[in-house]
């Protein structure tokens, strides 16, 4: 039997999501977000959400440094700006001055202009393979639905048409 897990999960379809955090840098804050498919719902009591980044990823310095970030699930007008936070460190900064986004009231991360949004604290961490699953709780919730979900399926981004 062969093991062929890339071939077998891009069968998988999943939600694509922006993970945004920053650092202090004097009497500034310096955001930066990633694009993220890992994202899933662990308890409702307490309110636990994951996310897996990847160990030799820039950005999970960071979020383990602050210790708190935003989530935002992107529908389908949020395309360019999942494609954009693939980039470098500067490529994403710049994709970041380019969104609607204001500073959540419980954490200070970045939230967007998205169809649904969760600010979160650090709870946990796992190391584990050649990620960090972090375990987030839940401090605030929001959003409202306006387009069709974006969902990474088949090895790319795809509109989720109503049925």
């Amino acid at each position: 039997m062969s093991l062929d897990l890339t071939a077998t999960m891009r069968t998988f379809a999943t939600g694509i999501c922006v993970v945004t955090t920053y650092e202090e840098e004097g009497d500034r804050r310096r955001h930066d977000a990633v694009a993220v498919r890992s994202f899933t719902s662990v308890s409702l009591d307490p309110p636990l959400v994951s996310l897996a980044v990847p160990r030799d990823s820039e950005v999970l310095a960071t979020l383990l440094a602050a210790k708190v970030w935003a989530v935002s699930i992107l529908d389908v007008a949020g395309l360019d700006m999942a494609e954009a936070l693939d980039g470098d460190r500067e490529t994403r900064a710049r994709a970041l001055l380019t969104c609607t986004a204001t500073p959540g009231e419980r954490t200070g991360a970045l939230v967007l202009d998205a169809p649904g949004w969760l600010e979160c604290t650090l709870y946990d961490r796992h190391d584990t393979g050649d990620h960090t699953v972090l375990i987030g709780e839940v401090r605030a919730t929001g959003g409202r639905y306006r387009r069709p979900p974006l969902v990474f399926v088949n090895g790319g981004p795809r509109a989720l048409s109503e049925a």
